[in-house]
């Protein structure tokens, strides 16, 4: 059991209070409600899948001397000058580690998500 509180909580526990609040409003008031909930559940996603981290992390094992936060840059610049190809051990593994997180976050309900997931 956790015993603080994250700031992904934080931050769902405003998208609720939005979405709940929506439909007191009405109008355009109603929308921007809509509008930041849907916006404060895209960052709650962010914050619990970081899909920085994962990416940078899957690419880890085939940049192990590059810098984390440099790690995405060196693999397009590697896929771009056709250093690295399809063929090329673990590319695709990683970039696919790096897309499953990220449509973690853009589009959860994405019918393929599951399946990328292993699910």
């Amino acid at each position: 059991m956790r015993s603080r509180i994250e700031a992904a909580d934080l931050v769902e526990a405003a998208a609720a209070f939005l979405k709940e609040a929506e439909g007191e409003l009405s109008g355009r008031m109603a929308f921007h409600a809509k509008v930041a909930a849907n916006a404060l559940a895209i960052a709650v996603r962010e914050l619990r899948e970081q899909p920085d981290d994962v990416e940078a992390e899957a690419l880890g094992a085939l940049l192990p001397d590059v810098p984390r936060g440099e790690r995405v840059a060196a693999a397009c610049a590697r896929i771009r000058s056709g250093a690295w190809t399809v063929e090329t051990p673990g590319l695709l593994d990683a970039l696919e580690a790096g897309v499953t997180a990220r449509l973690a976050v853009d589009n959860p309900r994405f019918p393929t998500l599951q399946r990328l997931r292993g699910a």
